[in-house]
Order: C-alpha cells, then structure tokens, then sequence
C-alpha cells in the first residue's frame, strides 16, 4: 500500500462470494483504512483471500462506504491492536494513541510503526480500534496527557517592549 502524504480514511467494505445456482453464499465485512477507494478496495481483496479464499474474480463488492467522524472537536484516547511482518516473523502488539479521529489516530500508528519498528505499511494489519477511557489506558505517554493541571510552559520567549533600540547595553534576559 502506497503511502501518500494526507490522512488515512476509513471504509466500510461489504463483499461476498459470487453465487453459484441457487445457494446462499455468506456476506463478509471489513473496515479498511486506506487513502482512497481503490486501495481501500485492493486491501479488501487481499484480506478475504487470505482469510476465507475468496479472490475478486470470483466475488463481488456489495456496498463501499466512506465513514465520517462523530465528535471532530472531542479529543479521544484509542487503543490499536495491529499485526504486522517484521524480517524476524510476525508479531502482534497493542497500542495507544490520542486523536481526534479514529484516522487520525491509525495515521499516527502507520508512522509510529515505521519509525520504531521499520514496519512497511503493506506488512501492518490493523485487527481492531477501540476508544478507551481515561482511567483504561496503560501507556504513559498517554497517562501524562490526564493530568487536569497539566501545563506547558514556554521558558525561552524574548519579548519585544516597544520595539525598543536594536544596539542596548544591556543583553536580553530571556529566562524567566
């Protein structure tokens, strides 16, 4: 999966199996995060051969939906648990991010996953996203984000008092 520079977005995708005669043939379901819906699409694909053997030649795409945020002013804490290939086998792990939106926080996890474990987009199955309350999470970089007094100074500011003379015999106290 090629990964461009913009924000993930997440896709309902609901496929089945081709029928064949008169049987009843099963409906599967996915969310997929892609960049757009041809990846979306292709990720689908791949995935159901995977799982249940099924490839696009013989099956069909029934419904492709585009999923929009609930609460896009609300900051929410997400717990991913994702899979992915590494040279050494595959792994599974669990992880924390905080975000706006589900695609925002899977966005982080793509990057996170390619800085810290050089884990190439293709190679990352996101298995399930959940939002996780304050009091559940187990990270402590996201802990630290929970404290009600948090504050976050600026400690190197120079401050400009009227544009005051450029050559000063005094030097500039920046430290406050």
């Amino acid at each position: 999966m090629k990964f461009k520079c913009a924000e993930l977005k997440e896709f309902e995708i609901v496929g089945r199996p081709l029928p064949k005669g008169d049987e009843k043939m099963p409906v599967y379901k996915m969310t997929i995060f892609a960049p757009d819906e041809i990846v979306a699409k292709s990720r689908f694909w791949y995935f159901l051969r995977q799982l249940k053997k099924v490839r696009k030649v013989n099956g069909e795409i029934l419904r492709m939906t585009e999923m929009s945020n609930s609460s896009p002013t609300k900051i929410k804490n997400f717990g991913i648990w994702v899979r992915y290939d590494s040279r050494s086998g595959s792994h599974n792990m669990y992880r924390e991010y905080r975000d706006v939106s589900r695609t925002g926080a899977i966005t982080q996890c793509y990057r996170d996953m390619a800085a810290r474990h050089r884990a190439r987009p293709h190679s990352i199955q996101i298995m399930k996203i959940e939002t996780v309350k304050a009091a559940d999470t187990k990270r402590p970089v996201i802990k630290q984000m929970h404290d009600s007094k948090i504050k976050f100074p600026l400690p190197h500011r120079i401050l400009k008092f009227n544009k005051k003379s450029i050559f000063v015999a005094d030097r500039p106290s920046t430290m406050q």
